[in-house]
C-alpha cells in the first residue's frame, strides 16, 4: 500500500506542486513554470538512475510539460486545469473494455455476480466521463477555487460514494444468489456461506 502510494504522489507530483503554487501564489505562470521544472526534473531523476517510468508517470510528465506551456504561453490556467479531464478521459476508455474489473474483485464475486460485476464496470467508465466534463466545465471558468474544490471534494467524493454503493450492491447480491443457491440445494439459507463476505 505504501508503495502505490508513493507511485501515485510520483506520478501527481507535478500536478500537485502546480496546484499548491498557483492557489499560494495566485499566479498560474509561476505554477505552470515550476510544475514543468518539477517534471523535467523528475525524467532525468529516473534516467540518472537507470529506473524505467512507467506509462502513466510518463503521459502525466508529458501533459504537464504540454499544457504548461501552452498555460505559460497564453497566460491562461484553464489549459493546465483541464489536465485531470484528460486523466479521467484516458481511465474511461480503458473501462470501456468488457469484464475489466473482474479480477479487480474477489473470486465469491466473479463466481456468483459475474454479470453485475461487468455492469458495474462500465458504470465506472461512465462516472470517468462525467467526471472529466465536469473538470472541463469548472477548467472554463477559470476560477482556481472553483477548481480546487471541484477535483478535490466532488471528484474524489463521487469516486469514494460510487466505490461504497457498488461495496454495498455487490454484497447484497452475492449473499441473495448465496440464499438462493442453498434453498435450490435443498438446504436451510445458513449462515456459513454469508460469513465469507
Amino acid at each position: 500500500m505504501r508503495h502505490a502510494l508513493i507511485e501515485l504522489c510520483t506520478d501527481f507530483l507535478s500536478a500537485i506542486v502546480f496546484f499548491v503554487l498557483t492557489l499560494a501564489t495566485g499566479s498560474a505562470a509561476l505554477g505552470s513554470a515550476l510544475a514543468i521544472a518539477v517534471a523535467i526534473a523528475q525524467l532525468v531523476h529516473a534516467r540518472m538512475q537507470g529506473r524505467p517510468l512507467n506509462f502513466m508517470t510518463q503521459a502525466s510528465l508529458a501533459l504537464v510539460v504540454v499544457l504548461g506551456a501552452i498555460t505559460l504561453l497564453t497566460d491562461d490556467p484553464r489549459f493546465m486545469f483541464a489536465k485531470p479531464a484528460i486523466g479521467h478521459f484516458a481511465v474511461g476508455l480503458i473501462m470501456l473494455k468488457r469484464g475489466w474489473m473482474l479480477r479487480y474483485v474477489p473470486a465469491i464475486v466473479t463466481d456468483n455476480i459475474p454479470g453485475a460485476v461487468t455492469v458495474a464496470g462500465y458504470a465506472w467508465a461512465a462516472l470517468m466521463f462525467a467526471l472529466g466534463l465536469g473538470t472541463i466545465a469548472v477548467a472554463l471558468t477559470g476560477d482556481l477555487k472553483m477548481w480546487a474544490l471541484y477535483i478535490s471534494v466532488v471528484a474524489v467524493g463521487a469516486k469514494i460514494a460510487a466505490f461504497a454503493i457498488q461495496f454495498v450492491t455487490f454484497r447484497v447480491l452475492v449473499r441473495r444468489r448465496i440464499r438462493a443457491a442453498r434453498v435450490a440445494a435443498g438446504g436451510r439459507p445458513g449462515l456459513l456461506g454469508l460469513q465469507l463476505l
